[in-house]
């Protein structure tokens, strides 16, 4: 049984997602910095949700970009759990319904083709698990009103976790050094956001390979055939009802998505 502050944070956060409603920040029940209390809300809310018939699909790394640590104000990435129901890649429009205050990253995905749960995990056990790569956009969301969040309240509200599209290109990683990539984003054909490889935790492989650490020693290691978004390659941008949202990865190629009219779907 999980402890009743844990229990409480998870209800907070699952009547949010429930209801479409935005909640205070959950860190009055499990103070700003405890990540372990966090993670267990996380777990709570992905049983919750793996109860009622959702099925995980990936997982995707956060806040490994310096500019997206300042504009959140902490100093380490984080983990989120992705539901197949978050892939809106097949849709003609983002639903912005489902969402209540979306942005928009830029990202690699990495599909494995090999578990990452036994050895060194180092970078290149990981390099050799994966199976291709495409270019991504991570729609990422709150349920804490006005992005009002420590590590703690992102961590625990499954890393701001909203949406994903994948685009279809893919390449191996003979084919392109994911470090060396370079970002352009574009909000309505305005270029609001640039950003490359390296700004993904010098390199979005060791990402990949923190991301491997850190989920085996929770005890869920990531399974082959799952989707890992790497990590922002550049700043969030805000992406309201209405947005068309472009990313332009070299190597990869373009990935868009244009956001629903209306919220009330």
């Amino acid at each position: 049984m999980a402890h009743p502050s844990v229990e409480q944070a998870a209800a907070r956060l699952a009547a949010a997602f429930d209801e479409g409603c935005p909640v205070a920040p959950v860190r009055d029940l499990i103070g700003s910095h405890d990540i372990a209390a966090a993670y267990a809300v996380q777990q709570e809310l992905t049983r919750r949700r793996q109860a009622g018939g959702a099925v995980v699909v990936g997982r995707k790394i956060g806040l490994t970009s310096p500019a997206v640590q300042q504009q959140l104000g902490v100093d380490q990435p984080d983990f989120g759990v992705l539901f197949a129901d978050m892939d809106v890649s097949a849709e003609p429009e983002v639903p912005s319904a489902r969402l209540l205050q979306p942005k928009a990253e830029a990202e690699i995905a990495f599909v494995l083709k090999e578990d990452l749960a036994e050895g060194d995990l180092d970078p290149a056990q990981v390099r050799a698990a994966v199976d291709y790569a495409v270019a991504a956009l991570e729609i990422v969301d709150s349920r804490i009103a006005d992005w009002d969040i420590s590590l703690a309240d992102t961590v625990a509200d499954n890393a701001s976790s909203g949406l994903f599209v994948l685009a279809g290109h893919r390449l191996t990683l003979a084919d392109f050094q994911p470090r060396e990539t370079t970002m352009r984003l574009y909000a309505d054909d305005v270029l609001v956001s640039e950003g490359n490889g390296a700004a993904c935790l010098g390199d979005p492989l060791d990402a990949l390979a923190w991301l491997a650490r850190t989920a085996r020693d929770l005890g869920d290691p990531l399974r082959a055939g799952q989707v890992i978004l790497s990590g922002a390659l550049g700043p969030m941008v805000p992406a309201p009802p209405g947005t068309r949202i472009r990313a332009e990865i070299s190597s990869l190629g373009t990935v868009s998505a244009t956001f629903s009219e209306k919220k009330d779907a």
